[in-house]
């Protein structure tokens, strides 16, 4: 998960992780107005 104006900051997904910008929340976690989320399942 990251906000979209960080997002902007480091141009790509890859940049973001590479700079340990990218957060693991559980499921109690609230959504904002701005987050991107990767959401991970299990099938």
């Amino acid at each position: 998960m990251i906000d979209y104006p960080t997002f902007m900051e480091c141009g790509s997904m890859h940049v973001a992780k590479e700079k340990g910008l990218l957060r693991v929340e559980g499921k109690e976690y609230v959504v904002r107005d701005g987050d991107m989320l990767n959401i991970r399942f299990n099938v």
